[in-house]
């Protein structure tokens, strides 16, 4: 079960965003968030290494982390608690409740040792978050400071769209405010800065004509 830490306001929207969409989030928002099996595919997570999703939603990516990786040991913080049930009880129904561990919290500025007892990951990954989060810069940052030795930071987003025609970047801008969803054009900047600063490297792919980006971040 997950771990309680104080209120967070950010949280109490999301919550009112999922309550209901939860239960057919995964079914509907595989048409559209394109990209996350090939980022998940690319973790390449060691063997009985450790792997913290910021963002965990529904326990969708988790879950399809365990299948490819089935020594990886599961972590997951969400700031909605809506997400957070949802994916406990998706974890259940996989059998891998016992292997994955799930907490709220701000992923602007967390403890891992306080939720998990443990104090970095060799993997973190976000999967269509940074997007919907406000201090995101922050959030990438945090991230980064929580990765093992050789640890690698994992994004995937909306990319920039300058690849597909204006009018389907205006209708999917328009649609995506609904949900408070406001694509990072300067993902791939902000990733190539904190590697410069922290002595690591940089990767940047674009999917799909830009409709989705890849980030990577990797530790030395």
């Amino acid at each position: 079960m997950f771990g309680k830490v104080e209120k967070i306001d950010h949280g109490s929207l999301m919550d009112r965003v999922y309550r209901r969409q939860r239960h057919v989030y995964d079914a509907t928002r595989k048409y559209y968030l394109l990209g996350r099996d090939q980022m998940i595919a690319g973790l390449d997570i060691p063997s009985g290494g450790s792997v913290l999703e910021i963002g965990c939603g529904t326990g969708r990516n988790l879950i399809k982390t365990m299948n490819l990786f089935p020594s990886a040991h599961l972590y997951g913080i969400d700031i909605s608690r809506e997400m957070l049930d949802t994916a406990q009880k998706a974890a259940e129904r996989a059998g891998i409740a016992d292997r994955l561990k799930l907490a709220y919290a701000d992923a602007a500025r967390f403890d891992p040792q306080a939720l998990f007892g443990r104090k970095d990951f060799d993997r973190i990954f976000i999967s269509y978050a940074v997007s919907m989060i406000p201090q995101w810069q922050a959030v990438m940052r945090e991230a980064v400071a929580h990765l093992a030795p050789g640890g690698e930071l994992h994004i995937v987003d909306f990319g920039d769209q300058k690849r597909l025609p204006r009018w389907f970047r205006a209708v999917l801008y328009r649609w995506l405010e609904l949900f408070h969803v406001t694509p990072r054009n300067d993902l791939f900047v902000l990733a190539s800065s904190i590697a410069a600063g922290t002595g690591a490297k940089a990767e940047a792919r674009a999917l799909y004509r830009g409709f989705a980006w890849i980030s990577v971040i990797r530790c030395p």
